[in-house]
């Protein structure tokens, strides 16, 4: 069964008893059968887990690190039968020497020792007091542990069925380079990291800042646990931190200062970690760093991962709750500099473009209308088309020139029906016969009409059409498809609305918002077909092609990972869940693989417009694919 990529971790933090091996182990036992049988692939424990990190000059007894080995040989042979693959911290003696250790454990075998690299010598950590830091330029060695014979070095990568981890322990994440730098270049997908630190006031943010920054960096997932309660507090208080990160994202994090044990599990997504590092061409090839490198297989243990537990974001391309203003402004401030690049390049009078009443439109008029502030230029430079057709209503007739007076712009209104028939009567159309000759007719006389217009003013013909859209084809070629500049063509129509919602609230006089919520709240529709005898839409985009949250999401996860539809398919289910059926989805996923493949012809001669987000459609610098290819691959993952 396909796992869609996914493989299940956890952190763990258990309740511990300074000193106390057996306890310490017991209570690891029960998290990791709670885990196993959540289908967890591999839990992580704290540093020094088994013995708990504040044992102090308790280090250099005997009996502790006798204890702790005969613990762990004995939670070994506990696991043996439990299909999981878990991580533990210990002190391990080596050729006289004591060593701060991970410990990878994987039905009842001790695959690995990961010695830690950077030990803390300052303030209440005192590690150089006790233990040896690991020489990293020493090859893999052998060790005998619990009973064990293993390997024992920092080089080591545990190959699961999808990809591979690696080990890293507390103060190596703080390291100039922290080891795990180098683990993801040998090919560590993934990165454990066994750590205690204490609380400190503000350190919790720095930390979390940290791991998104380099599990960003090295394009991996990273999985982070920190001592808990039971630690000794004779000089510092542990809270228990434990993060789950994918490629600087955070997927989920424990509660703080809990007094109970804590499992905190979400799913990394390996597909997407491969995606991201075949795409970008400054993460080097693993060749080279792998030579230094011994590589141990975990004896299999596959689970399927076929639900999740983290969260999918139906609307990937709207941006978060805590950045939602920054980046919306950030964004239309894109849209507005692109656009006054193109009006002082071209040394343009005056600004075009179409005004229907729908969201589109209503986007490319504040942009422009921002666009002339910026440049100290009077809005009347600005030429706002009302072209009412066989379908135009009046509450999108109104709105049109209802916002537009608002923003003092040039208004003029050309009615198309007259010439539209006179091109039926050229042509041989039966005006009754409402099919695509119908529409296309006249999206192509508003085009024709708006780039007279520019020719007549030396203006700029403003694009209104968006990257939905674009995807979808929903546009005709030669007609709305085409202008001097597409200002929304990098924006998909989910983001449209938001963009309109926020310069609503941050940007406009009241008269102007009041109209944009009204726009907000009208149905999509091109309005081609003509209205009912109450003067009501009949057309209704979404009725027709699907429900553009659904192709949004479509979109992104096409565009960003390039994902095949059956993983799509598992990702939509569960963003859209309570929303839309599994059949719902596989329907307008057909229709959105269907048209997007055959809709190419119209993006290889789209008009050059602003990149806003991490992807975009634009032939020249993001999206190249033939016109002719076929969707029939594709077509047959879709179930």
């Amino acid at each position: 069964m396909n796992d869609n990529g996914f493989y299940r971790t956890a952190a763990a933090i258990p309740k511990v008893r300074v000193a106390d091996t057996e306890y310490n182990c017991a209570q690891m036992k029960i998290l990791i059968d709670s885990a196993a049988k959540k289908n967890v692939q591999t839990v992580c424990f704290p540093e020094l887990s088994v013995t708990a990190y504040t044992c102090g000059d308790l280090f250099f007894q005997n009996t502790l690190t006798e204890a702790a080995e005969k613990a762990v040989q004995k939670l070994l042979s506990d696991t043996k039968d439990v299909p999981i693959t878990f991580l533990i911290g210990a002190p391990v003696v080596h050729r006289y020497k004591l060593y701060n250790c991970a410990l990878v454990c994987c039905k009842g075998l001790l695959l690995g020792v990961v010695p830690k690299i950077n030990l803390p010598n300052y303030n209440e950590f005192y590690e150089k007091r006790w233990f040896e830091p690991c020489d990293t330029t020493a090859p893999v060695q052998r060790i005998t542990y619990a009973g064990q014979d293993t390997v024992f070095g920092t080089n080591l990568l545990f190959d699961f069925h999808t990809g591979r981890f690696a080990v890293e322990i507390c103060e190596d994440l703080w390291s100039v380079v922290p080891p795990s730098s180098y683990h993801a270049m040998a090919g560590a997908y993934l990165c454990f990291n066994l750590s205690a630190s204490n609380e400190l006031v503000g350190k919790r943010e720095y930390i979390k800042s940290m791991l998104a920054q380099q599990s960003a960096r090295c394009i991996a997932g990273y999985v982070y646990a920190s001592a808990g309660f039971g630690e000794s507090s004779t000089d510092t208080v542990y809270s228990g931190n434990a993060y789950v990160l994918e490629n600087g994202k955070l997927l989920a994090e424990s509660g703080r200062f809990a007094m109970d044990a804590q499992l905190i599990i979400s799913e990394i997504d390996i597909e997407l970690l491969g995606s991201e590092r075949k795409r970008n061409t400054t993460f080097p090839p693993h060749r080279t760093a792998e030579d230094n490198y011994r590589t141990i297989q975990i004896p299999s243990q596959y689970k399927p991962v076929t639900s999740l537990y983290r969260g999918i974001n139906p609307t990937p391309f709207i941006p978060a709750p805590e950045n939602y203003s920054e980046n919306c402004r950030e964004i239309f401030s894109i849209q507005v500099a692109g656009l006054a690049q193109r009006f002082v390049h071209t040394a343009a009078k005056t600004l075009v473009l179409g005004v229907s009443g729908g969201l589109d439109s209503t986007l490319a008029l504040l942009v422009c209308s921002k666009m002339a502030d910026k440049l100290g230029l009077p809005r009347k430079m600005i030429l706002g088309v009302n072209m009412p057709g066989f379908g135009t209503t009046t509450r999108t007739k109104e709105n049109a020139t209802g916002l537009m007076r608002a923003l003092n712009v040039e208004v003029k209104e050309i009615d198309i029906t007259c010439a539209c028939e006179r091109h039926f009567l050229d042509i041989g159309h039966d005006a009754a016969v409402h099919d695509v000759v119908y529409e296309n007719t006249q999206a192509r006389e508003r085009t024709q009409i708006l780039m007279d217009l520019a020719n007549k003013a030396a203006g700029l013909v403003v694009g209104t059409g968006d990257m939905s859209e674009l995807a979808l084809g929903w546009a005709t070629y030669s007609g709305d498809h085409i202008s001097m500049y597409g200002v929304n063509s990098g924006v998909p129509k989910t983001l449209v609305r938001h963009l309109i919602e926020w310069v609503a609230e941050n940007e406009l006089e009241t008269k102007a918002g009041t109209i944009l919520k009204d726009v907000l709240d009208t149905p999509v529709s091109p309005e081609l077909i003509p209205a009912d005898a109450a003067g009501n839409m009949t057309q209704f985009t979404e009725t027709v092609i699907g429900p553009y949250d659904l192709h949004d999401f479509i979109l992104f996860y096409v565009l960003r990972y390039g994902f095949a539809p059956d993983k799509i398919l598992f990702l939509a289910v569960k963003a859209f869940e309570g929303k839309y059926s599994r059949e719902v989805i596989v329907k307008w996923m057909e229709v959105f693989y269907r048209r997007f493949f055959a809709s190419q012809f119209k993006r290889s001669c789209m008009p050059d417009g602003p990149k806003i987000g991490s992807v975009n459609l634009s032939p020249r610098s993001d999206f190249r694919m033939p016109s002719d290819a076929a969707a029939t691959a594709w077509l047959q993952l879709i179930k």
